[in-house]
């Protein structure tokens, strides 16, 4: 979607904690009318002084408003701060942290008290929203038309993508971001690791790592171009059974370094599983078939 002037139109806010209250000033900062409600009331005095309306109830800040923007702390709280509120005609969109079966179960339960659902997924931290460059986004699904109705004021604290009708697809794309983000985590602890008690400065280790790690993340282009595919060989420099003998190198250095290995040992342990399965020849994309088959979870 590519983001336009918003309108100057009145919205509802609820919820200001650090997220929220980043989201309240970015709306105010715009000229935008707001509605706040926080359950702890001297939250939302700073924001009385800027031009919002405060109110006391989250009943009657739903009351002010078409527009619905609720940040709370999880799904559960998020049911219990509507219990009760008429929702009839109101447009809800659900900045909380969650799942993606719980953005489908909020949707259904909203859709039900006669409101139209939109579900967010906020990537960014809250110094990050309402500055201008800052690369702040935000995923969201559910309802097409609430979200183009709304698409105006809900891009000025950041930018928008949208990504489907389905309410679950926000916090999916979110967390499929996140949790790459936080093995990426894990792979620099144990680079720090393996130089820590060398006379190695961690500064210049660092601007290497992100060079590096810039360098390699074409890497999820051919994992997906396979993935459509359905052929796990095509273009690939480095295959599996290179990448095993590799493996047993990076191991018996964090040996001789005393690090261990257990941030790493998962991933190679399936890399083994697929070169001992017979597809040595192929790239790491089969661990993606590897953790479907091995999950438990309910899925769809």
């Amino acid at each position: 979607m590519t983001d336009t002037p918003a309108p100057r139109t009145g919205s509802t806010l609820l919820g200001l904690g650090a997220m929220g209250t980043a989201l309240a000033s970015a709306w105010l900062t715009a000229g935008h009318d707001l509605t706040v409600w926080n359950r702890t009331a001297a939250r939302a005095r700073p924001f009385a002084e800027r031009g919002a309306t405060v109110a006391a109830s989250a009943a009657e800040a739903v009351a002010a408003n078409d527009l619905v923007v609720v940040c709370l702390l999880d799904d559960a709280s998020v049911r219990a701060t509507l219990d009760g509120v008429d929702l009839t005609g109101k447009d809800l969109v659900n900045l909380t942290t969650g799942t993606p079966g719980s953005g489908r179960a909020l949707a259904e339960w909203a859709t039900a008290r006669g409101a139209r659902f939109v579900d967010g997924g906020i990537m960014a931290v809250p110094p990050m929203i309402g500055v201008p460059g800052s690369g702040a986004y935000v995923f969201y699904s559910g309802s097409a038309a609430a979200f183009e109705a709304h698409h105006g004021t809900l891009a000025v604290p950041a930018g928008t993508k949208y990504v489907g009708e389905d309410p679950g697809f926000a916090a999916l794309y979110d967390v499929a971001l996140l949790s790459a983000m936080t093995g990426m985590f894990a792979g620099v602890s144990h680079a720090f690791a393996l130089v820590r008690k060398e006379n190695i400065d961690p500064r210049e280790l660092a601007g290497l790592l992100s060079g590096w790690l810039t360098a390699m993340s074409g890497y999820a282009n051919g994992i997906a171009g396979h993935l459509v595919t359905g052929d796990y060989t095509t273009g690939v420099t480095s295959n599996l059974a290179m990448m095993a003998e590799g493996n047993a190198t990076m191991l018996r250095t964090a040996q001789e370094q005393g690090v261990s290995p257990e941030l790493l040992q998962p991933f190679m342990r399936l890399m083994q599983q697929l070169v001992d399965d017979g597809h040595g020849d192929e790239d790491t994309t089969g661990v993606v078939d590897l953790l479907l088959s091995h999950g438990t979870g309910p899925g769809r």
